[in-house]
């Protein structure tokens, strides 16, 4: 299987922007609590202050991605998109070192989303871009697959940075958090310098893409449009995927587990889906895509139903891997199913639905866990459960087969 190296080049700097992200996700609310951090509070906890800053980067992110889809799809120039959001990601991460107060956390992360929103969009455009229908499903499976080892890897690292410091470099005391900054903008800048070097504009990138910012729902005939239609799936798969992390406590304390039993837990699903997403992706250029969209759904289905009434930690990972397994079924095949429909230069904002989704999932699925845990453990666990089984249907009904779908006999 010949690779396309730009393809890489994508993923190396989503892997960059996702490791950096993922430090912050650890190390930034250890940052809130550890007293370096001043100012108006408004009465709020550190907990909740913590949780707003976080959250700002996925809403922002979400909000900006249907306008830079657009933009990107008028002007034609899709790698100018990538290269900004870097920038950005890249001050970004280093402004953290000049903000001591919430005000300015809270500012630097909505920037910082709106950076990392234009960089996703057209980063998924041009993935559909390099792309045939033959190859579209195995590109996205290694471009998430290496998105993935970046959300992955980012927290272990900032948990062992911030425990170890401070640090002496070269003469000089860097604390942990400084390094922690540090190293997120390293990777940023690694990125930056891989698309520079590797990536460019297709000679054919289109801007005759229409002007307005609205997506279909429906398809005009009674049912749902097919884009939506994956967009909810992929909303859901990341509400199960998203959730998990943020309820750690309540886990450990029902399982009498250590944190590092949980750490197993989140890579056991990290690594599942890096495996799984480019055979996955193979597999759905040669066999349609659809069926594996639902087959996916339907196999995180009882995996989520299961890691609510778990009883034993090396149980809980289990289920995790499974999850993993039927996340990466699902997720890259819905992005390439999404990449076939989109024509006419709309690449951006055809695929920004699925991308958008997967960010407000991201951001809505750690703000609902907590709160659903006090009317039982089992709760969010069932709810995300029900839903996969509800987005599964709807991909069923709602989304065409597609060629090989058809010749296959489904």
């Amino acid at each position: 299987m010949s690779l396309d190296h730009r393809v890489i080049a994508l993923g190396i700097a989503r892997l960059a922007d996702s490791f950096g992200n993922a430090l912050l996700i650890v190390a930034l609310p250890l940052y809130v609590a550890s007293g370096h951090v001043s100012g108006a509070s408004l009465g709020l906890s550190v907990a909740v202050l913590s949780g707003v800053v976080l959250a700002a980067f996925g809403v922002f992110d979400s909000v900006i991605q249907p306008w830079a889809g657009r933009l990107s799809d008028q002007l034609g120039r899709r790698r100018a998109f990538v290269v900004a959001g870097l920038l950005v990601l890249l001050a970004t991460d280093l402004a953290f070192l000049a903000t001591d107060t919430y005000l300015g956390l809270f500012a630097v992360r909505v920037v910082q989303g709106l950076g990392v929103g234009c960089t996703v969009t057209a980063s998924v455009a041009l993935i559909n871009e390099y792309s045939t229908p033959d190859t579209r499903g195995v590109h996205f499976g290694i471009f998430n697959a290496l998105r993935l080892v970046g959300f992955g890897v980012g927290p272990l690292v900032a948990g062992l940075l911030v425990a170890r410091g401070p640090y002496d470099l070269l003469g000089h005391t860097l604390g942990g958090f400084a390094l922690s900054f540090d190293v997120a903008a390293a990777t940023a800048a690694i990125g930056l310098v891989v698309v520079l070097a590797l990536v460019r504009d297709p000679a054919s990138t289109s801007a005759a893409a229409a002007r307005d910012l609205g997506f279909a729902v429906t398809d005009g005939s009674g049912g749902l449009d097919p884009v939506f239609a994956l967009g909810v799936a992929t909303l859901v798969l990341a509400l199960g995927i998203a959730f998990f992390a943020a309820i750690e406590p309540t886990i450990d304390a029902r399982l009498d587990q250590s944190a590092a039993a949980f750490g197993a837990q989140f890579a056991a699903f990290v690594a599942t889906f890096v495996c799984t997403q480019p055979i996955a992706g193979r597999l759905s250029d040669r066999h349609g895509r659809k069926r594996f969209v639902v087959a996916g759904l339907l196999l995180v289905t009882p995996t989520l139903l299961g890691q609510g009434f778990v009883a034993t930690p090396w149980g809980l990972g289990v289920l995790r891997a499974l999850q993993g397994i039927g996340a990466a079924m699902a997720f890259g095949p819905a992005l390439a199913l999404a990449g076939d429909y989109a024509t006419g230069g709309d690449d951006a904002s055809t695929l920004s639905v699925l991308t958008m989704a997967f960010g407000l999932g991201a951001g809505v699925g750690p703000i609902v866990a907590g709160p659903l845990t006090r009317y039982g453990f089992a709760v969010p666990f069932a709810a995300t459960a029900v839903l996969s089984l509800l987005a599964a249907l709807v991909v069923h009904t709602q989304v065409p087969d597609d060629s090989r779908d058809g010749a296959t006999g489904e």
